[in-house]
């Protein structure tokens, strides 16, 4: 019975992929309802740091300047320009990243359409990446850093380790 109810919920929350979670359980629930689940989710437990893959951060530079994932290549979102990936081949191992999920997906999307055929959006985002606590780098200088960017406030409740920085 208990199962019945679990897929009958994803199917009327629109959960196409009810597989990938966070560690907490109101977070996972705001992500369930905010994404459209449209591109693969990738959960930052099941990411491989060493097999090559391509990370894209698709926060606003501000954001990007206070910590990234180190080797991520800034996309942004607002001023997402596809010449910024003119060095990554279509066959690339790709992983987008954003605060939380939401604007990685849409730059995702952008990237399918554009033909890159290994996509994925990392669900939770930089924010689940810190809870993980799973290094960081700051800025230009990429030395380790707890410090993320939480866009506001009101995102920033989401975020369990790191040091919030609003720049």
């Amino acid at each position: 019975m208990k199962l019945v109810l679990i897929i009958l919920s994803c199917f009327l929350l629109r959960w196409p992929v009810c597989s990938q979670t966070v560690e907490n359980r109101e977070y996972s629930f705001m992500l369930n309802g905010l994404l459209d689940h449209s591109v693969v989710e990738v959960s930052v437990i099941d990411i491989d740091q060493k097999d090559g893959t391509i990370y894209l951060d698709a926060r606003e530079q501000n954001e990007y300047k206070v910590s990234h994932i180190e080797g991520a290549i800034w996309v942004g979102y607002d001023h997402f320009q596809k010449d910024s990936l003119k060095s990554i081949n279509k066959d690339q191992k790709i992983v987008v990243y954003c605060s939380v999920g939401y604007r990685s997906e849409k730059i995702a999307e952008k990237l399918i359409k554009m033909g890159y055929t290994d996509v994925a959006n990392l669900y939770g985002g930089l924010f689940e990446w810190s809870n993980q606590k799973l290094p960081l780098v700051c800025g230009d200088s990429n030395k380790p850093t707890i410090k993320i960017h939480p866009y506001n406030a009101l995102w920033g409740q989401w975020i369990t380790y790191g040091e919030k920085v609003y720049e």
